[in-house]
């Protein structure tokens, strides 16, 4: 099976690593250049542009930022769609909407394509340590294909039925994510600014039941107010708006989802999209020293 990987950002470059590694043959190729050059030294045979991969290769995997990018990789709309895609299996393991994924997938088949839709749970260091989780869905005899080929990048794999179950699955997972890194966040706040000591507030939390791998990965990041990237809050606010419209879709509440969709607009509305997902604290921080703490039940 000969392989493409197209995308090479912050969590593209370390799966196609983990590929290479393993053993997996690849042509990538990125849309900047310089990011491919890790991956060349790897191994990794790097093609001149996007139809060039599809051209060397059996299977495609596409870990790219939006629906924009990946209609752009695949010439989506014009004829070069059927020549990149015909008798070729496209996984798609980036975060977009489901209504997007399912037209993408009868368009690809109509075209004599396969579809596998594989989003991944996880940020650039389980990426690093091939500890992500994936969601697959599609025809069982594309996805059953693709499974084996993802298992250097994944401590487990699931299959959740026909496109797209996989992304409403993802979706569902980052609700849960989103409100978790927001609540621990909001916690950190509220015992720093009561004067607590931080390290030992972060140990207590760590030693509770409330203690888990986010809380563990995020805290430090927390006490040292590390805004690194490990997911950047401008994918969290495209996250949060890919949710938010779903459940508008299905005319289901998201309360909670709603108050972090303002949080992490205002991080970014700050200049802060680029840092990881917890420099939502200094959005929270903001409305702390602009006075906006209320008191319970005013308006």
């Amino acid at each position: 099976m000969q392989v493409g990987f197209i995308g090479l950002g912050v969590m593209g470059r370390p799966m196609a690593r983990r590929l290479l590694s393993a053993g997996t043959p690849l042509v990538v190729w990125n849309r900047t250049p310089d990011r491919a050059a890790p991956l060349r030294a790897a191994g990794a045979s790097v093609a001149a542009d996007a139809a060039e991969v599809f051209a060397r290769t059996d299977v495609v995997l596409l870990m790219l930022a939006d629906e924009g990018a990946v209609d752009a990789v695949l010439g989506r709309g014009t004829p070069d769609l059927a020549a990149r895609v015909a008798g070729r299996t496209v996984v798609h393991m980036g975060t977009t909407s489901p209504e997007y994924s399912q037209a993408l997938e009868s368009e690809i088949r109509a075209a004599g394509g396969r579809y596998v839709e594989a989003p991944v749970s996880g940020s650039r260091v389980p990426a690093e340590q091939g500890e992500l989780v994936a969601m697959l869905a599609g025809e069982a005899e594309a996805v059953d294909a693709v499974r084996p080929l993802l298992a250097p990048l994944c401590r487990e794999t699931f299959v959740c039925g026909p496109a797209p179950g996989a992304l409403l699955m993802k979706l569902s997972v980052n609700l849960f994510l989103i409100t978790l890194v927001t609540g621990l966040t909001e916690a950190y706040h509220f015992a720093e600014r009561q004067g607590l000591d931080r390290r030992l507030f972060l140990d207590v939390l760590d030693a509770g039941p409330m203690s888990s791998g986010i809380s563990r990965m995020k805290a430090p990041k927390l006490r040292e107010r590390d805004f690194t990237v490990q997911a950047a809050a401008l994918d969290v606010l495209k996250n949060n708006r890919l949710i938010a419209e779903a459940a508008r879709g299905a005319q289901l509440a998201s309360p909670l989802l709603d108050v972090c969709h303002a949080l992490f607009e205002e991080t970014v509305a700050n200049g802060y999209g680029g840092e990881d997902m917890v420099a939502v604290l200094r959005a929270i921080e903001a409305r702390t020293d602009k006075g906006q703490g209320q008191r319970l039940g005013t308006p």
